[in-house]
């Protein structure tokens, strides 16, 4: 839809009329010529003496003060109304890409897939679910890094996680640096809205931080974790020498993961299989349900370059042919004055 922001100043285009008929009949003060059209000759201290302005000039400068006037009126595209959240939460998702993430005891459609290859596929439908939401993801291995801070941008977030590679952290697990990060990042979001959701299928094993006091430092500074231990509790392992059955998840850290959730409002779930994944973060959204109300507004996309440049333009244009038409007027008169 297009719109003007002041209207009111299109009454300027009648300038110059008012201008001709407040001069009419008024003596010209002799003064230099300048390249403008015969409704501005009445105006003071303008002469158009020595030649008259042709027609095609009149009507150019006469279209560049329109579309001058235009673009002093600021025209504007008004785009469709788009609803935004008054507030939504701060949701920084921490996800372990140790080589144990690598473990393909999760099952999807009757085919074993790694622990990774299962979380990137709910967490893409509960980041699609999380409209409203400022989202941040955080990888850790040895080393947790910010693959991608809090943004609107659920689509680059979900980029970013697919492009998650085992290993690429190191192969160590550190929890309570990924929490330290994550309690960085949302330190200066509003208290009541920084969430924290960490996956790992392990136990601490490297890190400057303990979890304990990284779950300490998130109780202080308002940040609720929710810990998510993923990995089957037995699986069939074969070898040379047979089947036996083993335990996958033998190195995760329940009791860790509990309690630092617990210290922190939140709440810890076990994750054995794809679909116990999926209702995890079905269960997370009603904990944390997505702000629905929300202010609305429309996009404004201003548009009086357009008309502003056009004035500039045909301007220059009546100036150039003005000097060039002064200049073959001169060559004249001193071939007239050396004959």
């Amino acid at each position: 839809m297009m719109s003007l922001a002041y209207p009111w100043l299109l009454l300027l285009a009648f300038l110059p009329l008012m201008l001709i008929g407040r001069n009419r009949g008024r003596q010209a003060v002799d003064a230099p010529v300048i390249p403008v059209g015969h409704w501005l000759s009445g105006m003071p201290g303008v002469s158009t003496r020595g030649h008259a302005t042709p027609r095609w000039r009149q009507l150019i400068l006469l279209v560049a003060w329109l579309c001058l006037v235009l673009a002093v009126a600021r025209p504007q595209h008004v785009g469709e109304q788009i609803q935004m959240p008054v507030s939504g939460r701060d949701l920084m998702l921490v996800v372990d890409i140790s080589p144990s993430m690598d473990e393909q005891d999760m099952v999807l459609r009757g085919r074993g897939i790694n622990r990774l290859q299962a979380v990137k596929r709910v967490l893409n439908d509960f980041i699609d679910q999380r409209e409203g939401d400022r989202l941040g993801l955080i990888l850790f291995g040895t080393e947790p890094y910010v693959q991608a801070p809090l943004t609107f941008d659920r689509k680059t977030v979900r980029t970013l996680l697919q492009e998650a590679g085992i290993g690429m952290a190191g192969r160590a697990t550190a929890i309570g640096d990924a929490i330290g990060l994550s309690i960085q990042r949302l330190r200066d979001r509003p208290q009541q809205q920084r969430i924290v959701i960490m996956l790992t299928d392990g136990a601490n094993t490297a890190g400057q931080i303990a979890p304990d006091k990284a779950a300490e430092i998130a109780q202080a500074a308002g940040v609720r974790i929710y810990t998510v231990g993923i990995g089957a509790d037995s699986m069939i392992q074969r070898g040379l020498l047979g089947s036996r059955q083993v335990n996958p998840s033998r190195d995760l850290d329940e009791d860790l993961l509990t309690r630092m959730a617990q210290q922190t409002g939140g709440r810890y779930f076990r994750a054995r299989s794809l679909p116990e994944l999926e209702m995890i973060y079905d269960s997370i959204n009603q904990l944390e349900p997505i702000e629905q109300e929300g202010q609305f507004y429309r996009p404004i996309t201003e548009l009086y370059v357009w008309p502003a440049g056009i004035a500039v333009t045909l301007w220059l244009m009546v100036l150039a042919a003005q000097l060039l038409s002064s200049g073959h007027r001169n060559g004249r008169r001193q071939e007239a004055g050396n004959g």
